[in-house]
């Protein structure tokens, strides 16, 4: 299917080599009102722009989180106009792909409903330009998906684990509950000394099942996909700064789905009202 502009082109194409309008025009199957309409200007052309601006400074956001940050940021605009406009500009997200692996018993996860309850840790590895690998530390509140802290290293163990977070601790309180995998790391005698005088439940996840530690599975998939997979570290300094920088951006600039679906499901305007008798 040609385009109109397209067809405009061929009509005046035509006339220029002797023909009349009238004959150009049955030619090119267009008609006299669709040769002279007059295209409105372009209202969008500021979202557009904004739209694809926030594309490229967060290249791994799909249409939903480029729509949360223009919500976030002040711009009265509906989340079906956003999608139109993104798909328009070719903006879609290359999938991954990713390892298939056999599906499991699905257990509920209860969020906390305070921060500071329950921290849930894990490793994520990567490698700096040298070839050495790069392990971090990884711990997020499970109440508010806030990141409390990345930690990189060339090597990390139990003993490295309880400095790191009593480091934390001189910013903030440690939670009642650590939830980890059965790694070494976490289970050795450094992290089980470093709990009891700390009076920090340690809590590990059954063998084989990652999705009884869900928030830091998703955090960790983030944090791969959108700083990991995106920087070339040179060396660990490198990569300890080039991570602080996206954690801090993570905490307050990122919109959280989940948390702004449970802010507007509690507010008031999303009650039922009450009918009057």
């Amino acid at each position: 299917m040609v385009a109109a502009p397209a067809k405009r082109d061929l009509v005046r194409h035509i006339k220029s080599q002797g023909l009349s309008e009238r004959r150009a025009l049955a030619i090119a199957q267009m008609s006299a009102s669709a040769l002279r309409y007059q295209p409105r200007p372009d209202r969008n052309a500021a979202l557009r722009r904004e739209i694809i601006r926030l594309a490229h400074r967060y290249k791994r956001y799909g249409a939903g989180m480029i729509y949360l940050k223009l919500r976030q940021t002040g711009w009265p605009v509906n989340h079906k106009r956003v999608d139109r406009l993104y798909a328009e500009a070719r903006l879609q997200v290359r999938r991954r792909k990713r390892k298939k692996v056999p599906i499991s018993e699905r257990q509920p996860l209860i969020r906390p409903q305070a921060s500071n309850e329950v921290w849930s840790m894990d490793f994520v590895f990567d490698r700096v330009a040298g070839g050495r690998s790069v392990k971090c530390l990884t711990i997020v509140d499970d109440a508010t998906h806030e990141s409390v802290a990345i930690v990189p290293a060339h090597a990390m163990g139990g003993a490295q684990i309880a400095r790191a977070l009593d480091a934390i601790a001189l910013s903030r309180p440690l939670p009642t509950i650590i939830r980890s995998d059965n790694g070494k790391e976490f289970i050795g005698r450094a992290m089980l000394n470093w709990a009891h005088h700390r009076g920090v439940q340690l809590k590990q996840i059954q063998p084989g099942k990652p999705q009884q530690n869900a928030y830091i599975e998703s955090f960790n998939g983030r944090f791969r996909d959108e700083c990991l997979n995106e920087n070339w570290f040179v060396s660990l300094e490198h990569a300890k700064q080039i991570i602080e920088v996206w954690r801090q951006e993570y905490n307050r600039e990122r919109p959280k789905k989940s948390l702004v679906v449970s802010r507007l499901l509690s507010s008031p305007r999303s009650q039922p009202k009450s009918r009057l008798n």
